[in-house]
């Protein structure tokens, strides 16, 4: 007996937290709070009000987030398989929440509950709840190939916290739902032969909600209007326009910081959330912009490094979609912003402004350390075949 509790405890104080993904996390946060600085200073100087207000704010909420990061960090990846199912239903409770009198409304949008000294956006808490929930259902997956009732309950469970988030309306965040969805059931098994006959039918349901009119107008001009940014140049697609100048006219080494036009003349709408990148792109140029690419891939790949390593298929899923949506997040955003996808209203991780968003992905990081911590063979834990 002591023999095993000395294994134990020497395999236990051998495992450290991944300090190359907490470094990342860190190195994109700071910039984040930089670009923030640099795209609200101008405006809010404009505007009368104190140029470091939404820097401060930011720097605020990165430290709840660190706070709620540390905190996931010390939970077992076993103890969040059971808690997977109440933050599901917890997340569902709040976006239904949202969508009643207690939800506010800005710019057409009901997204939030205000607390008082933030607002709290339930769609990101329903991001890594949905992930989980999706690990609790697919990591007891036995048979050869995925059978279609179990990839009817993954769907389900998806659809329903997206069709809440979808008459909000966050089409982006929705989008997110389907993506993470389809790249877990394929890490879980499911044959090339259903994914695709899964995307044939995604792809009927939103040319069905073309012609049907499901989407807003200005929805489904974003979706087509990317196309050709000739049309709709001073209304739909002003955004993105504004973007592919901003990040056009930074060049390769872009044009330092507080230089660029169009930050400083608040040319870009939404530059401190959802178009961040043209921030970066206008002044720290091409250069800056593939660092901070760069950045978020090693992130995906220490991600997807701890999936190969957790010591069991709810651990291993659980990773594989934190890295999914992540990579979603990014490819999105920095797409929406050179123009080469439409503008769907997805931030940017770590980068963007953002509260609610800032924690949901300090959760995500701290789920991810959780699993990478504990990953150790210990005797009397279960592990993943060889």
């Amino acid at each position: 007996m002591r023999t095993m509790n000395s294994v134990e405890l020497k395999a236990r104080a051998s495992v450290k937290p991944d300090v190359v993904l907490l470094i990342v996390v860190a190195a994109l946060t700071a910039l984040g709070i930089i670009m923030i600085f640099t795209a609200s200073a101008p405006r809010l100087e404009t505007a009368g009000g104190s140029r470091s207000a939404q820097m401060v704010r930011q720097i605020i909420y990165v430290g709840f987030g660190v706070v709620v990061m540390f905190v996931a960090t010390s939970i077992s990846d076993r103890t969040w398989q059971s808690l997977a199912p109440v933050v599901y239903v917890t997340a569902l409770l709040l976006l239904l929440a949202v969508l009643s009198p207690v939800g506010a409304i800005r710019q057409g949008a009901q997204r939030w509950i205000s607390l008082g000294i933030m607002d709290l956006q339930p769609s990101e808490v329903a991001k890594p709840a949905v992930v989980m929930a999706l690990a609790v259902l697919l990591a007891p997956m036995t048979e050869a190939t995925m059978r279609w009732l179990r990839i009817a309950k993954a769907l389900a469970i998806a659809a329903v916290p997206a069709a809440l988030v979808f008459v909000q309306p966050d089409l982006g965040t929705a989008l997110v739902f389907g993506f993470v969805t389809v790249a877990m059931l394929f890490v879980a098994g499911t044959s090339v032969r259903q994914i695709v006959f899964l995307l044939v039918v995604g792809l009927i349901a939103v040319l069905a909600a073309l012609e049907l009119g499901v989407l807003h107008e200005y929805q489904v001009a974003r979706l087509t209007g990317f196309l050709n940014s000739d049309e709709h140049a001073l209304s739909y697609n002003y955004n993105q326009n504004q973007s592919q100048i901003a990040i056009g006219s930074g060049g390769l080494f872009g044009q330092g910081l507080f230089e660029g036009t169009q930050t400083n003349l608040a040319f870009v709408p939404s530059q401190s959330t959802d178009f961040i990148f043209t921030a970066i792109g206008e002044q720290l140029g091409f250069v800056g912009g593939a660092l901070v690419i760069g950045l978020f891939g090693v992130m995906i790949w220490r991600i997807l490094r701890v999936a190969s390593q957790a010591r069991d298929r709810f651990a291993q899923l659980t990773a594989a979609g934190i890295a999914a949506m992540l990579a979603f997040h990014v490819f999105v955003n920095v797409g929406m912003t050179l123009g080469i996808l439409p503008v769907t209203g997805i931030p940017l991780p770590f980068i963007s402004y953002g509260g609610s968003f800032y924690m949901s992905m300090g959760l995500c990081v701290g789920v991810v350390n959780s699993i990478w911590m504990r990953r150790a063979r210990v005797p009397g834990q279960r592990q993943m075949p060889e």
